[in-house]
């Protein structure tokens, strides 16, 4: 059925929506809390465009976010550009242009919007808001466990803790399969089944590709604290590639817990959904209760082959899962209040919300006080 009526202007396109108030100033605060954070670490800010030309936006670990990416014609040099999808392959370009030349390693920051092309099920959002960090041109374990630690204390200074930080070696299952020669449709399959975590579906496919294969059975199994999934990688017999891969997520869990001893620490040796262009460790981070994720992130090689390491933060999660704070009280100045009366009051925390007529209510304009005599009285008890 068609209709010649107009859209309602309140619509919005699927997975756009305003954020009104108090939660957009609330994000806000938060956005700004978790940059104070990363600066007091030494990262230092950036500002990337929301758009920029297509080859070079999806350069790199860019490729990855090549389909869900905005794209459309530049009516002044007639190049095709790309709305951001993910501001890491942006900030991966700054690094290796603009700021080549700065000593490394290099330590940068952002807050920013995203658009993607499509949400998902769970998450159908398709514009995000997006804070993080990007320590460029270390390849360390420290600096891995850098990252991790700096998003954990971010989180905490939005008022998020208890959080638990979740490590996955996504190049663990093809260096497995590539010692074991697995190849074609054999090897999608066992994609496959570690996809769905089928135990006994990966155990009769590693037992068909080899004996190069026959850890995916257990690392399958080991999934869960560290100290366990560690022990299973210890004790399995892994070709070479694997075993420093092994060697390395120890690495970074004992750096991880040199810095914050009592963060809640969890290890899949073989997940790899959702980390296309990571090379080492990845991490995500997750809240107490039904939040999701809150930060993801890990390493990657950033442009010019230089090695890299991040974490993106995702304010729209730590919105739900920080605690509400107490709204700021708000003022109503009536008409004749004199200037200075406002900015004494602005000086102590208040929002003022001066008068323009006669008409104007507090009530109306959902203040908590009144200015009576130079001093806030709150509503109902002038």
């Amino acid at each position: 059925m068609t209709t010649d009526e107009p859209p309602h202007p309140a619509l919005l396109p699927a997975g756009l929506f305003d954020l009104l108030p108090p939660e957009a100033e609330r994000e806000a605060a938060l956005v700004e809390a978790m940059m104070g954070v990363f600066a007091l670490h030494g990262y230092e800010r950036v500002r990337p465009p929301l758009l920029e030309f297509e080859d070079s936006l999806l350069a790199g670990s860019g490729a990855a976010v090549a389909e869900q990416t905005f794209r459309l014609m530049d009516p002044v040099s007639q190049r095709m550009m790309g709305l951001r999808a993910d501001t890491t392959p942006q900030v991966a370009r700054i690094a290796a242009t603009r700021l080549a030349r700065v000593p490394r390693p290099l330590r940068l920051s952002y807050a920013g919007q995203v658009l993607r092309v499509r949400g998902t099920q769970l998450a159908p959002e398709r514009q995000l808001p997006q804070a993080g960090v990007e320590l460029i041109g270390a390849a360390s374990a420290e600096a891995d466990a850098e990252v991790a630690v700096v998003a954990v204390e971010a989180l905490a200074a939005a008022g998020v803790t208890g959080v638990s930080l979740d490590i996955t070696l996504p190049r663990m299952a093809p260096a497995l399969l590539d010692a074991a020669g697995v190849e074609g449709a054999l090897r999608g399959r066992l994609a496959r089944a570690l996809d769905r975590k089928d135990a006994a579906r990966v155990a009769a496919l590693a037992a068909e590709a080899g004996p190069a294969a026959a850890p995916l059975t257990a690392l399958l199994a080991a999934a869960g604290p560290a100290d366990g999934a560690l022990a299973a990688l210890a004790a399995a017999a892994l070709p070479p590639a694997a075993r420093a891969i092994a060697d390395n997520a120890a690495a970074v869990v004992e750096a991880i817990r040199t810095r914050a001893p009592g963060l809640r620490i969890t290890l899949d040796p073989v997940e790899f959904r959702g980390f296309r262009y990571h090379t080492g460790v990845a991490f995500t981070i997750y809240g107490a209760g039904r939040v999701g994720e809150l930060a993801r992130g890990g390493r990657y090689v950033a442009l010019g082959e230089e090695p890299a390491t991040g974490m993106t933060l995702y304010p729209d999660a730590v919105l739900r899962a920080a605690p509400e704070a107490a709204p700021r009280p708000r003022v109503f100045l009536p008409p004749g209040t004199a200037p200075e009366v406002g900015r004494r009051l602005r000086a102590q925390g208040f929002a003022t919300v001066a008068a323009l007529s006669a008409a104007d209510s507090p009530q109306a304009l959902r203040c908590t006080h009144v200015a009576r005599d130079g001093e806030p009285v709150p509503l109902g008890k002038d």
